[in-house]
C-alpha cells in the first residue's frame, strides 16, 4: 500500500498548482515528450491515439456532410501571403522561412505552412472554371508551424496536427451556410464524443481570423476557469478568391468570384479534454474518447490464478464482443492496488475486478473512473451492463462539466467586476460592449481577460457596455484564456 500512496502523490493537487498538474499528468500518463527543437512535442502512442480517435469521429461526420480529404504542400511561396495583405501582417510573426537549399539560396522564400488559405487558394483558381465546378468541399489532415513564444504541450505548440477544412461556393449564401453547419459538426463532437460543452459564437472583429469576414468560434471552460477555444469556422467572403483569381461562369454567363470557407480544430482539443475531466487521480477519458474502455483485472492469491484467469480472459472476449474496447493486466509484476491506481491515472472508464470469491457467487465487480462507486454484477450480465454503463459515464461527465460551465459563467456590469471573476473566482463574464475597440482592449489591459465570443444565445442580454456605459451593441464572453 506505500507504494500505491506514494504512486498518487507523483501528480501535483490541481488546488496546489493547476499548471504543475497538467505538465504532471500528460508525463505520468505517458502522453508525450519534449522534443530537442523548442516549443516542439513528440507525441507518444497513447498521446497520439487519442488524436487517431478524434480524427476518425471527426473525418466520418466530415465525410456525411458531403467533404472529401486531399492534401497540399507544406512550403508555400512568400509571393502568395502577399495577395491578401491582412492575412500576411496577421501571421508574419510567428511565419518560419526557408531561404536556402544547402549553400544554394532560394530566388524566392517559402514559408513553412502556418495555414493553408494562400496555397489552397491558388489550387482552387486552377480547378474552378464553371459554376459546375461548385461546390468544392475538401478537408486536409496535416501538421502546421507558428513559432509560439509561449509554448505548453498539446495547448500551444509551435508545430501541431489539425484538420483544416476549405471549401469554395458560388454564393455567399451557401458559403454562410457552410461555415455555421461546420461550428454545429465540432459542437456535436466536443459535446457528445468529448463530452465537453461549449459556447458557440461570434468572434470580435479584433480576435477574428486574419483575412476572414467573419470567424466563429467555440469556446470551452477549463477547471481552472480559463477559455480554451476548441474550434473556429471562418466566412472569408470573395477575399481569397479575390486575391487569388477563384473566378467562374455562372448560370447567368457572367464572371463572378467564389466565396469560401475554411475551419479547424487542433491537437489542442486533446488538451481540453484532460483539463476540463482530469482530476487529482489524473486522465479521466469520456468512454466514447477512450482508448481502452474497460480493463479487466484478475485478483486474487497466486493459488488461485489458474481458476481465476481463464474466466477474465472470456470476459474480455465477451466485453469485445459487445463492441467495447476492452483489455486485460493478468502481469504479476505489480500488486493489485497499484493496477487499480495506474488504470484509474490513464482514465480508463472502468474497471472490472474478478476474483475467486467472485466467481463463487458467479459475479464480477464493475467500478467507475469518474465516480469511484462500486457495481457487483452477475456474470452472465456483462455483456448488456457494460455498454449501458460506458453511455451513463459519458452523461454523466457532460452533466458535470457543464454543472461546472454554468457556475462560473456570470454576468458583469463594471471592469472590476470582470477583474473579480475572472481572477478570483476563476469565472467567465458575460458583458456589455459598445463595439469600440478601444473598450475591448481596456478589458484585457486592466483584467488580462480578452473577449472569446459574442454568444448566439446569451442568457442574459447586457444592456450597457462595461466600460464606457454607452449603449452595448453586444453581449461578450470575457475570460483569461489558453
Amino acid at each position: 500500500m506505500a507504494k500505491d500512496k506514494e504512486f498518487v502523490k507523483e501528480i501535483t493537487p490541481q488546488s496546489e498548482d493547476f499548471s504543475r498538474w497538467y505538465i504532471d499528468v500528460i508525463k505520468k500518463a505517458d502522453l508525450m515528450d519534449y522534443s530537442p527543437v523548442r516549443g516542439c512535442i513528440v507525441f507518444k502512442p497513447d498521446g497520439y491515439e487519442l488524436w487517431e480517435a478524434c480524427q476518425r469521429e471527426l473525418d466520418r461526420r466530415f465525410k456525411e456532410t458531403g467533404h472529401r480529404n486531399a492534401y497540399f504542400p507544406l512550403l508555400i511561396p512568400e509571393s502568395f501571403f502577399q495577395k491578401e495583405k491582412e492575412h500576411v501582417e496577421g501571421f508574419n510573426p510567428e511565419l518560419p522561412w526557408v531561404t536556402q537549399i544547402g549553400d544554394d539560396p532560394l530566388e524566392e522564400r517559402l514559408a513553412v505552412r502556418p495555414t493553408s488559405e494562400t496555397i489552397i487558394g491558388y489550387m482552387y483558381s486552377q480547378w474552378v472554371q464553371s459554376y459546375r465546378d461548385l461546390p468544392i468541399l475538401i478537408n486536409q489532415w496535416a501538421n502546421v508551424v507558428r513559432w509560439e513564444k509561449r509554448t505548453l504541450p498539446f495547448l500551444r505548440t509551435s508545430e501541431f496536427l489539425w484538420q483544416e477544412g476549405h471549401t469554395a461556393h458560388a454564393t455567399q449564401q451557401e458559403a454562410e451556410e457552410e461555415t455555421t453547419r461546420m461550428l454545429g459538426v465540432y459542437t456535436d463532437f466536443c459535446e457528445n464524443v468529448l463530452a465537453i460543452p461549449v459556447i458557440q459564437g461570434q468572434k470580435t472583429p479584433s480576435e477574428k481570423f486574419p483575412g476572414a469576414v467573419a470567424t466563429y468560434s467555440l469556446e470551452a471552460m477549463m477547471k481552472d476557469g480559463k477559455a480554451l477555444q476548441a474550434a473556429t469556422s471562418h466566412y472569408l467572403g470573395d477575399n481569397f478568391a479575390r486575391g487569388f483569381d477563384i473566378q467562374f461562369l455562372d448560370r447567368d454567363n457572367e464572371r463572378k468570384y467564389a466565396y469560401t470557407t475554411s475551419w479547424g480544430m487542433t491537437t489542442r482539443i486533446i488538451g481540453a479534454v484532460i483539463m476540463v475531466h482530469g482530476d487529482d487521480r489524473g486522465l479521466q477519458l469520456p468512454p466514447r474518447i477512450a482508448i481502452t474502455q474497460v480493463m479487466v483485472i484478475p485478483i486474487g492469491p497466486a493459488k488461485t490464478r489458474e481458476r481465476v484467469l481463464p474466466v477474465a480472459q472470456d470476459l474480455v472476449k465477451v466485453i469485445k464482443d459487445a463492441g467495447v474496447r476492452v483489455g486485460i493486466d493478468a502481469s504479476e509484476d505489480n500488486s493489485p492496488g497499484w493496477k487499480f491506481n495506474e488504470y484509474e491515472m490513464r482514465g480508463v472508464p472502468v474497471r472490472l475486478e474478478v476474483g475467486p470469491r467472485d466467481l463463487d457467487q458467479h459475479q464480477v465487480v464493475l467500478v467507475r473512473r469518474d465516480t469511484g462507486e462500486k457495481e457487483i454484477v452477475p456474470i452472465d450480465q456483462v455483456a448488456n451492463r457494460v455498454p449501458d454503463l460506458l453511455e451513463e459515464i459519458q452523461q454523466a461527465m457532460f452533466d458535470r462539466a457543464k454543472g461546472y460551465l454554468q457556475e462560473h459563467t456570470k454576468p458583469a456590469m463594471t471592469i472590476e467586476e470582470i477583474h473579480t471573476l475572472v481572477r478570483e473566482q476563476k469565472s467567465f463574464a458575460l458583458a456589455g460592449w459598445c463595439g469600440d475597440d478601444a473598450c475591448e482592449a481596456k478589458v484585457k489591459e486592466e483584467t488580462g481577460a480578452s473577449s472569446r465570443n459574442i454568444p448566439f444565445a446569451p442568457p442574459t442580454t447586457m444592456t450597457s457596455c462595461v466600460v464606457c456605459q454607452n449603449e452595448a451593441k453586444h453581449t461578450v464572453w470575457f475570460a483569461r484564456a489558453y
